[in-house]
């Protein structure tokens, strides 16, 4: 099965018993955090969510021993990512660290539309702002890591990294957490079953937000009569 069959099956079942505004449009979250700060473990959480599917980015970088293609990345050559770029694939793409390019496809905004899904991403500061700007009702949310030390020990611990591209990490962890106030929500992931509770509820809360709520209760409304 295709990676876009595989989440568009496993979203679909989740939805099963979800009440939904008819026409009432996806809600995109989006997940942004420094690296090491647990953001993925995070999106997993609200993953678990019916109704929500996976926004899988596209990359130049090469897969890390334990990452699979398909499952968070699809990793593409610089020629592909290229020809992406012109066909105006994607929602937002930026070349990270000064490296590796990272692009989030539109197609998976068309496919939640179809499917009647709410979209996750996990982009950076940078996807994120341009996410905002194209995609207006957009909800934010950024992951905190405690503190710098235990950022860098959860960094150290995955053993994939040098010195130098850890110091990289740290000095960008600093920079990314200054656009904070850019999100609306903050989770600080200082206890993985807590902080997941806190996405999750963020996830619904969002649902039930008056606003996505008017069409159903306005349909409602009219059983009463008068």
């Amino acid at each position: 099965m295709s990676d876009t069959a595989r989440i568009a099956v496993a979203g679909k079942k989740s939805g099963e018993g979800r009440v939904k505004a008819p026409g009432a449009q996806p809600i995109v979250f989006v997940i942004s955090g420094p690296s090491g700060s647990g953001k993925s473990t995070l999106v997993q959480k609200l993953l678990d969510l019916p109704g929500t599917m996976f926004s899988i980015s596209c990359t130049t970088r090469k897969p890390r021993p334990t990452e699979n293609p398909g499952k968070w990345y699809d990793f593409v050559s610089e020629a592909e990512f290229d020809r992406l770029v012109r066909e105006n694939a994607f929602l937002e793409y930026a070349q990270v660290f000064g490296r590796h390019r990272y692009g989030t496809p539109r197609k998976w905004l068309d496919l939640a539309q179809e499917r009647g899904l709410d979209l996750v991403l996990e982009i950076d500061v940078q996807g994120a702002a341009s996410i905002r700007k194209q995609v207006p009702g957009a909800v934010t949310i950024f992951i905190v890591p405690p503190s710098r030390e235990e950022l860098e020990r959860r960094i150290r611990s995955r053993g994939q990294d040098s010195e130098d591209e850890i110091a990289r990490r740290l000095q960008q962890a600093r920079k990314e957490m200054e656009s904070f106030a850019d999100y609306d929500f903050i989770v600080v992931n200082d206890d993985l079953e807590r902080a997941g509770r806190e996405v999750h509820a963020i996830g619904l809360g969002t649902r039930c937000r008056s606003s996505r709520a008017r069409p159903v209760v306005e349909r409602i409304l009219k059983t009463f009569g008068g």
